[in-house]
């Protein structure tokens, strides 16, 4: 594409500059990537220079035209006489979101794309909704915390919400792919940082809003405010599922132009008939404004009871067929590291891991446990280092109201010192005459819950769910909860034979 072709997406008051009187020669470069990181630069790259959190992309710009820039976009012109087109813009970020955008061809506007935010939740309803278009025959892709699906291609996700270059050149695979429609998480960080500008959402969709990230946004009406953004992005036709249990849920709808709503304890547009809760699944009557929708599910829970609501709030608000949209929901088995049981039939206590990693996510997959567990619940949890230190303690309180036993771990200390984040957890527990054990191996710990298990107890092993790394200073070192687990349980069976 042509340099001069590309910027004419720019041409928006909030950029911040008027780019449309270009040298012709200038005009006429051809771009064979959009890329924010130096090393990624092929000849012919624009290079947008974007100002982070730790470093400037301004600092890395002469590498980017040393590899082959064709031109650089930043918010501040060079500190000399660049040897390329040099682009000034007020904002970068929403320039590298409209750019990259516009240099995929829009393959958002040929997808249908769910957008789903909020704390909790929203990686199984991503799935749910994914699912359910598969057995409506609409081929699905997806993006999210646990996997980028392209086609029939999983790939490892390496955040939520990829980056605007990398989001738009995945949409666009898809398209290539013969997908149809787009389930994608939308964080918070990714709305803030305009990762999303430039797309054409079909639906919208609010889960919850808990305390989270609150040492990136703040504050929580700060955080409520980056969540908004979606639904102030929506085009007037798209339908907007919101959770009206929620808090924020009512701010919401007087926001999007198409408010439908899901509920369990009060009037809403979708709402379940009588629940009922076992360790096989959920089964209930969901009433929606099309009529009822049985809805079986091997997912367990109260919390999944609001995933399934939003799901088939958005399937039928879009016109799925009400067969797709059973046969869809009945058929995942399941999403990694989220109330995933790792124990077997073979085995004589349950081990369930998940990826609860703040205050009312803990508090959710325990209040789920609580009343199936036949035995004792020992939870097995800790904080990552370099977050909101603020749900420290909140966790440790959630864990000793909840569990009979509490054994305090590392997560992903980073570059903290692990007992010094477990000290502030463990201010949590201290009214608390619940027992509990600080043991920061994570591994150990582990070994530990199975070892000290009796018969019929449930270990919940929290935090890491579906990640197979654990980051401990500036290293990533494999590590896998499931896996971990696995191997304890083995050992415990072997012991069992031999006594």
């Amino acid at each position: 594409m042509k340099l001069g072709e590309l910027l004419r997406s720019l041409d928006r008051p909030e950029i911040g500059a008027d780019l449309r009187a270009l040298d012709a020669e200038v005009a006429a470069l051809d771009v064979t990537r959009i890329t924010y990181d130096s090393r990624c630069v092929v000849t012919g790259s624009l290079f947008v220079a974007l100002k982070g959190q730790r470093v400037d992309g301004l600092d890395f710009a002469e590498q980017a035209i040393s590899r082959g820039a064709a031109a650089v976009l930043a918010e501040a012109a060079p500190a000399k006489a660049a040897r390329v087109p040099w682009l000034v813009v007020k904002d970068g970020r929403l320039a590298l979101a409209l750019l990259a955008a516009a240099f995929y061809r829009h393959p958002s506007r040929e997808l249908t794309v769910v957008g789903i935010t909020g704390t909790n939740g929203k990686t199984t309803t991503a799935y749910l909704v994914n699912a359910v278009f598969e057995a409506a025959g609409v081929r699905s892709g997806l993006l999210g915390t646990v996997t980028y699906r392209i086609g029939s291609e999983d790939r490892e996700a390496a955040r939520t919400t990829p980056e605007a270059p990398d989001l738009q050149a995945m949409l666009r695979e898809m398209v290539d792919h013969g997908c149809g429609a787009c389930p994608m998480e939308v964080s918070s960080h990714a709305l803030s940082l305009r990762r999303v500008d430039g797309m054409r959402f079909s639906a919208g969709v609010f889960m919850n809003l808990t305390r989270e990230h609150l040492d990136y946004h703040g504050d929580m009406p700060a955080y409520f405010a980056a969540k908004r953004r979606l639904f102030e992005m929506l085009p007037p036709e798209a339908p907007a599922a919101i959770n009206l249990d929620d808090p924020f849920g009512k701010q919401l709808c007087r926001v999007a132009a198409r408010p439908v709503t899901y509920a369990i304890n009060q009037p809403a547009d979708v709402t379940p008939g009588p629940l009922s809760f076992s360790m096989k699944g959920l089964d209930f009557e969901a009433r929606t404004p099309r009529g009822l929708v049985h809805v079986r599910s091997r997912l367990i829970g109260r919390p999944n009871v609001y995933n399934l609501l939003a799901a088939v709030t958005t399937c039928t608000a879009l016109d799925l067929p009400f067969t797709a949209i059973e046969k869809g929901l009945t058929s995942l088995e399941g999403v990694p590291g989220r109330f995933q049981v790792v124990s077997t039939s073979t085995d004589d206590v349950v081990v369930i891991v998940d990826y609860a990693h703040t205050d009312d996510a803990l508090r959710n997959l325990l209040e789920t446990t609580r009343p199936l567990a036949e035995g004792r619940v020992i939870t097995v949890f800790g904080c990552g280092g370099e977050r909101d230190r603020t749900k420290r303690p909140l966790m440790g309180a959630v864990a000793a109201r909840l569990s009979d036993l509490v054994i305090i771990t590392s997560d992903n200390p980073r570059g903290e010192d692990p007992m010094a984040i477990i000290e502030e957890i463990k201010r949590g527990l201290a009214p608390s005459a619940t027992e509990h054990l600080v043991v920061p191996d994570r591994a150990a710990a582990v070994q530990k819950a199975v070892e000290l298990a009796r018969p019929a107890d449930v270990i919940l092993l929290a935090g890491k769910g579906h990640e197979k790394y654990q980051v401990i200073g500036d290293r990533s070192l494999a590590f896998d909860d499931v896996v971990v687990a696995q191997a304890a349980l083995a050992r415990r069976r072997a012991k069992s034979r031999v006594g």
